[in-house]
């Protein structure tokens, strides 16, 4: 009975410093941009801000070294999964040149709730929220149109914005964008099971085996299941030194402080929720057939051996689109989110092509 007892004191004594670490940890206070040097930067923007949008509450991030730079609103994946986390372990600079806004979708991150209807979560009203966004940013800090950056998911819904507000946008970038998603996870399956096979892992194969996907039945419940870890174990999903959800994304999101407890269960309650909403329609698009002509700048960055968005099929969808200005960047030491993987050249693109030709047009 001693032993159980200290067992159990023990065991307590654990959750509790872990709550209070947790506490510790969660503020819900951005950091303050500091330059080189750790000193603060006179005149920069670190907040968080939350915004009446489509008639519901939507939080966001706002960073930027100097406010009078040109905005630049991130739209992130998912459907449902917010990317601001990712600035701590995998910093991008785009502060240093842009007023940055990490906005949190319609039922993500801190724009989560269960008291807004779900019949609201629908593309149309996605394609709303986000030109919404973008009018708020326009206003407030003063500039006629915005640089719009899409990630996988948030480039789906990003390239419709594009097409359907080109007076309120400098530009478009695609990161890893999506063409026809669910062709995507039908060439990714393959190749995966293979890499596996070659580790010698055969249960892993044997259960991607089992999971279907295909055009005519889509994804099944137990591919949905299997292809985050299995393309994490491989490297090739989010970052290439990211080899579990667990250790890459859940723990240092935990760190964060940036969002309350609260919100930081919320971005795993918004993840899950959201994707029901959208996934469907998602992977049955081909954008290529619908959206070819646009009357603002395209730009695609890709990964070079990218399981989530094939970049062979993203080339073949740049190919067949008609814009004033487009360029097509394959990176190749990144997994599916160059910005993070390969922030130097990606901001070297932003900088040298995507603001120059802007400013020259």
């Amino acid at each position: 009975m001693r032993i159980v007892g200290v067992a159990l004191f023990i065991l307590l004594a654990a959750v509790s410093f872990g709550l209070a670490w947790l506490w510790a940890v969660s503020p819900g206070v951005p950091a303050p941009l500091r330059d080189a040097a750790g000193r603060l930067i006179p005149g920069s923007l670190s907040e968080r801000v939350t915004v009446e949008i489509g008639g519901i509450p939507q939080g966001m991030f706002i960073q930027s070294a100097d406010p009078s730079n040109p905005v630049l609103l991130f739209v992130h994946g998912g459907p449902g999964m917010v990317e601001f986390f990712m600035e701590q372990d995998y910093p991008t600079g785009l502060a240093d040149h842009f007023t940055t806004v990490w906005w949190e979708q319609r039922g993500a991150g801190m724009s989560f709730s269960t008291d807004f209807p779900p019949e609201t979560m629908t593309l149309d009203q996605m394609i709303a929220d986000t030109i919404e966004v973008t009018d708020y940013l326009r206003a407030r800090f003063g500039q006629d149109r915005i640089l719009l950056l899409g990630h996988s998911w948030g480039a789906y819904l990003g390239i419709q914005v594009a097409v359907e507000a080109p007076d309120r946008i400098l530009a478009y970038v695609g990161m890893t964008q999506t063409a026809h998603q669910l062709r995507y996870e039908i060439i990714a399956r393959d190749p995966m099971i293979e890499v596996y096979r070659v580790r010698g892992d055969t249960r892993r194969v044997a259960r991607l085996e089992a999971a279907q996907v295909s055009m005519e039945a889509g994804t099944s419940p137990e591919w949905l299941r299997l292809r985050n870890a299995a393309m994490h174990g491989i490297g090739a999903r989010h970052m290439h030194d990211m080899d579990s959800v667990v250790t890459g994304i859940f723990l240092p999101m935990l760190r964060v402080r940036a969002y309350t407890i609260t919100e930081k269960i919320n971005i795993w309650r918004g993840k899950l929720w959201s994707r029901p909403f959208f996934w469907d329609d998602l992977i049955r698009d081909d954008l290529g057939e619908r959206l070819t002509e646009f009357e603002v700048p395209v730009y695609f960055f890709v990964r070079a051996h990218d399981l989530t968005a094939n970049p062979e099929l993203s080339r073949a969808y740049f190919d067949r689109i008609e814009a004033p200005v487009k360029r097509f960047y394959v990176f190749e030491n990144s997994a599916h989110s160059p910005l993070f993987g390969e922030p130097e050249r990606a901001i070297e693109i932003l900088l040298r092509d995507v603001m120059r030709n802007v400013r020259r047009n």
